[in-house]
């Protein structure tokens, strides 16, 4: 249970600086952490369900299990152009650039799969 607490409160922290740091992903984040505080604490994950700024977005994903179809195509371009620079860049050759742009293909395939969320 305290663990669970503990990775609440770390992917929360990670998401207020999601806030203001551009390329760093607040949405999946908040929803991790509300996984989190739903296994430990009922009180916070309350808290959390409440709070003008995650609440809505955390109700959202429970209710409907599916991302906007801008936010999908946004990620994906996000982790192709900056994570995709980021490999061919700084990453050395061979098995390093091979499991870094695997990774980033993985995460671009979980993101497609998601369900698409209809226009309203």
């Amino acid at each position: 249970m305290k663990l669970w607490f503990v990775l609440g409160i770390f992917f929360l922290g990670t998401a207020f600086v999601g806030i203001v740091v551009p390329l760093l992903p607040t949405t999946p984040l908040v929803l991790v952490a509300a996984g989190c505080f739903a296994k430990s604490s009922p009180k916070t994950y309350r808290w959390l369900l409440n709070s003008d700024r995650f609440g809505p977005m955390i109700r959202s994903w429970e209710a409907n299990r599916c991302i906007p179809l801008r936010v999908k195509w946004l990620a994906v371009s996000m982790i192709t152009l900056v994570g995709g620079s980021s490999v061919w860049f700084f990453v050395p050759v061979g098995w390093p650039k091979f499991v870094a742009a695997a990774l980033l293909a993985y995460g671009a395939w979980f993101v497609l799969r998601l369900k698409t969320c209809p226009e309203s």
